[in-house]
């Protein structure tokens, strides 16, 4: 069975994409040509950056069936418009004006349903692209890449994971940071969830609202610290007044931190970080009872 395991942090910067970029290397050295890291920030995708050499293996626009007014059949009643819950649809009557805004049109069907004129059409609607490739380390990179302008980050990452092959032993699906709509989506299949946190004041207090999120999902998760060492120990406090488990501690590295502005993370891992990837996939592996 595919075990899938989502990385998610309440903020950006705290090392996301670090840790998920990493998680998947050290997972595919014990599951070889298995492994599959799935971009979900389709905003800003930036885990290939890290996979300068890997081959493209597929490529394709993705579009959403949206709404669309046949004015030659609309007689103006303005139904579609009371039954629309997103507010994509104008009506005025006087001038004989209706259309349907496909940015806002969430395919829900809701004016199919209000319209008796059978006035409303579908039409294709880009939302990005998808693209998958192999890394020379043999780890599947998918990911998404929004249209710009495009406000369905959600209904993306639905597409991106619909097309996710399923014989793979382990996905890691690398979220969005925030705990809005797009990580929920990211998040909401996952059978263990990593979430990443700095030890800051800012790192806390985002920490916070992101286990409210995974609490209310119901979904087993750990903290990793990254940064580790700069002093704020009231992240330890909470984590363990709250019994959470923290899988493990990324020490703050000046020079690690060089290494990945030039995207050059996994070929200088130093012992002691590799140790405690390694250690981190042990417990995530107990904890997925593989």
């Amino acid at each position: 069975m595919t075990k899938k395991i989502a990385v998610a942090s309440g903020k950006g910067g705290t090392g996301k994409t670090t840790i998920s970029v990493n998680l998947s290397h050290f997972f595919n050295l014990r599951f070889p040509q298995k492994t599959i890291l799935v971009d979900c920030d389709v905003e800003e995708p930036n885990d290939h950056l890290f996979f300068p050499k890997a081959l493209e293996e597929s490529s394709e626009e993705i579009f959403q069936q949206v709404a669309s007014i046949n004015t030659d059949a609309c007689v103006y009643c303005r139904d579609c418009v009371e039954y629309c819950e997103y507010h994509a649809i104008t009506v005025i009557p006087p001038v004989k004006y209706a259309k349907i805004d496909p940015e806002l049109c969430h395919s829900c069907g809701a004016c199919f349903v209000a319209c008796q004129h059978q006035a409303i059409d579908e039409i294709p609607n880009s939302l990005g692209h998808y693209k998958q490739q192999i890394t020379k380390e043999g780890i599947r990179l998918a990911q998404g890449q929004l249209r710009i302008g495009s406000p369905m980050q959600t209904t993306l990452i639905k597409e991106i994971k619909k097309r996710i092959d399923s014989k793979a032993e382990i996905i890691v699906y690398d979220a969005p940071p925030g705990t809005s709509c797009p990580v929920v989506e990211t998040i909401a299949d996952a059978h263990f969830i990593v979430l990443v946190t700095e030890p800051t004041p800012f790192g806390l207090h985002d920490l916070k609202l992101t286990i409210e999120l995974v609490r209310e999902l119901k979904i087993p998760f750990s903290v990793i610290i990254n940064k580790a060492g700069l002093g704020f120990e009231k992240m330890h406090d909470y984590l363990q007044q709250e019994n959470i488990d923290i899988l493990g501690e990324i020490p703050f590295s000046k020079e690690y931190a060089s290494h990945y502005s030039q995207g050059e993370i996994l070929s200088h891992i130093s012992e002691d970080i590799s140790k405690t990837y390694q250690e981190i996939i042990d417990q995530i592996l107990i904890k997925l009872a593989i």
